[in-house]
């Protein structure tokens, strides 16, 4: 991940590490040669994981007027991306700006996020070739959205804060559709940037969510989530044509229940 920031073109930029609960020998030696960088911060989070409060930690002793969340399991494969996403959140009335994902096999991993699919959201086109166009171009077309991912996401510093941050009772799902939502019900607008291109090696550092803890924890974020956004929910995403199903990735046309069609 760092590798690939270090080769991009824009240069006004910090870096922040936050360090958390490692144990590998190897990764506190790569810490020292960081550390060699007059551009690189490393900070200590030593409580439990919690992306939501980690996040908040960083963003609190960041410098810039823009922040970018991004995941270490991320690789960065257009060298302007910052540019690419700068000159976008920089626009008036834009809050958030997220990039285009892929998986390593060059599937797509996020192209935009949609409320309602997968039962509460989901991302648009997952595993479909990442050359598509996709449905009237939605897979490589900057659009607004309900939400993008905080694997890369860019934000005004000034509206993270405004907005309060990440919601830390989120602490691993559904925290940034959440920030996406309050950046939206502040009067701003997310946008999806397709020019801004990352692998995201995705759960490559946490694993999946395969136990009965971690199972227990995502349905306590997802009701939370539904409690708190529960009118929009229930109306439909803006940004999704009701016409299109809530079962597949890939804006299928949706079959309506057979009392519907009576």
């Amino acid at each position: 991940c760092l590798d690939s920031v270090a080769s991009q073109t824009y240069n006004n930029f910090e870096v922040i590490i936050v360090e958390n609960n490692s144990t590998d020998k190897n990764t506190f030696d790569y810490y020292d040669k960081m550390r060699e960088n007059s551009r690189i911060r490393i900070l200590e989070w030593k409580d439990k994981f919690n992306y939501s409060a980690i996040n908040n930690f960083a963003a609190k002793q960041a410098e810039g007027e823009y922040l970018i969340f991004l995941n270490n399991d991320t690789e960065i494969l257009t060298p302007d991306w910052i540019q690419e996403m700068l000159s976008v959140c920089q626009q008036k009335k834009v809050g958030v700006v997220g990039a285009k994902l892929y998986y390593p096999d060059d599937t797509i991993q996020h192209a935009g996020v949609i409320l309602g699919l997968s039962n509460i959201a989901g991302h648009l086109f997952v595993k479909e070739p990442s050359n598509i166009s996709g449905y009237m171009g939605r897979a490589c077309t900057m659009q607004n959205l309900s939400a993008v991912t905080a694997a890369c996401m860019m934000a005004s510093a000034e509206i993270f804060r405004k907005v309060g941050g990440f919601e830390e009772k989120l602490q691993v799902a559904l925290n940034d559709v959440d920030f996406c939502m309050k950046v939206q019900e502040a009067g701003e607008m997310v946008v999806f940037q397709p020019e801004a291109e990352l692998y995201h090696y995705e759960s490559k550092s946490r694993g999946l969510e395969d136990t009965p803890e971690k199972k227990a924890r995502y349905d306590r974020e997802v009701a939370y989530f539904r409690g708190r956004w529960k009118e929009i929910l229930e109306k439909g995403d803006p940004y999704y044509n009701v016409n299109l199903s809530r079962t597949t990735w890939n804006c299928t046309f949706r079959i309506p229940p057979a009392a519907e069609r009576k």
